[in-house]
């Protein structure tokens, strides 16, 4: 018998829904290519149940004003003051949850495939001095976000890259964040990216995310 691709059922049924609507991208790699660091039955599910589910209900959210449907997703959280105050809530976190879901997956590789290089190294030695100081910053900010959220590195317009986290599906792209800036990196610490494999201890999981970083993209993101 031939295995369904789940995640290409969900692909197909997002498409059909509407053009124009938001879709559930593929995942970049097998769902077992980052064990096992992070296993294959919590990115399934992470993968084909949750971010499938932000984007279906926000494209049901936004039926309402179907024009919004026009602008790509960043360019909606960017200019969140600007969606209508009945639905404003409900975009920042189901359009919230679709963005970093989106961000999150590409800055992620299997092992070993995408190290980091010499020109990535000196980029982060310059703004946080170390390699250490900066995995324990990063890592500070994930394990010290009370409840639900995400870790991330940034640049500012400045240049200067810094770490920070956010809430719930909150990202530096929205207007209400106090500090903005181009994500480059970011770690989901929502439970259910981590608890079936982790339980409890995120921080096993923050540090386990190391070997999975996809240094090539975060690089090309930090020199554009």
């Amino acid at each position: 018998m031939k295995r369904i691709n789940v995640s290409l059922i969900v692909f197909l049924a997002s498409i059909s829904m509407a053009f124009g609507q938001y879709i559930l991208p593929e995942l970049p790699y097998k769902y077992n290519a980052l064990e096992p660091y992070i296993d294959s039955t919590t990115m399934r599910i992470h993968h084909d149940v949750h971010h499938a589910g932000y984007t279906t209900n926000l494209n049901n959210v936004l039926k309402k004003y179907p024009e919004l449907y026009k602008k790509d997703i960043t360019e909606l959280l960017v200019n969140l003051d600007d969606v209508p105050a009945d639905i404003k809530l409900a975009v920042r976190n189901l359009g919230g949850g679709v963005y970093n879901h989106n961000f999150f997956w590409t800055i992620m590789a299997p092992a070993g495939t995408a190290n980091m290089s010499a020109k990535m190294e000196k980029i982060l030695v310059d703004n946080f001095v170390t390699i250490d100081a900066f995995k324990a910053e990063f890592e500070k900010a994930a394990t010290s976000r009370f409840g639900s959220g995400w870790a991330w590195l940034i640049k500012e317009p400045s240049g200067k890259l810094r770490i920070i986290s956010t809430a719930n599906q909150d990202s530096p792209l929205m207007p209400m964040e106090q500090v903005k800036g181009k994500p480059l990196l970011t770690l989901d610490v929502w439970e259910h990216a981590y608890y079936l494999k982790y339980q409890s201890k995120r921080a096993a999981y923050t540090k386990a995310f190391w070997n999975v970083v996809n240094w090539t993209e975060v690089e090309k993101l930090a020199t554009k």
